[in-house]
């Protein structure tokens, strides 16, 4: 049998303010979880590093420009056949809510994925929304109660 090339997932961790930026997932159609927030982020390209498809990722998402610092987590998903790696982000320039992806786009093709919300989310008030992937959210918190972020 031959395997199927995993996909590629890359995304951001972006300190702002005194919080950090994510994607508030709302109206979702078909999650299991309902409205969700997650850290910005998409499919990396054929012809691109990791680094630059979480770059792209973040313009395109949030509208603004960030300089990748480091790889901070990795997931692999076997069951979704899936990876995904997690950086470490330093906000450079543009404003934050201003992203012109395709999930912005109001094409029927995007409907059943709900509305994506920008949103920055107080350092304190983390552990009070459903961030995922739970597994990196776990990890993700407890760096934060570690002063790593």
């Amino acid at each position: 049998m031959i395997q199927k090339e995993k996909r590629i997932r890359v995304a951001g961790i972006i300190p702002m303010k005194d919080g950090f930026a994510f994607m508030h997932r709302i109206g979702v159609q078909n999650h299991p979880i309902g409205d969700y927030y997650t850290f910005p982020g998409g499919g990396k390209e054929e012809n691109e590093t990791l680094e630059e498809g979480t770059i792209r990722e973040i313009k395109e998402e949030f509208g603004i420009n960030v300089e990748v610092i480091e790889k901070i987590y990795e997931l692999d998903n076997g069951e979704q056949n899936k990876k995904e790696y997690f950086f470490l982000c330093k906000y450079i320039d543009g404003e934050f809510g201003t992203g012109n992806g395709p999930e912005y786009s109001g094409n029927p093709e995007y409907a059943h994925r709900g509305i994506y919300r920008p949103e920055i989310v107080l350092k304190q008030d983390i552990e009070k929304i459903t961030l995922l992937p739970f597994e990196i959210r776990d990890k993700f918190i407890n760096d934060i109660k570690l002063g790593k972020f």
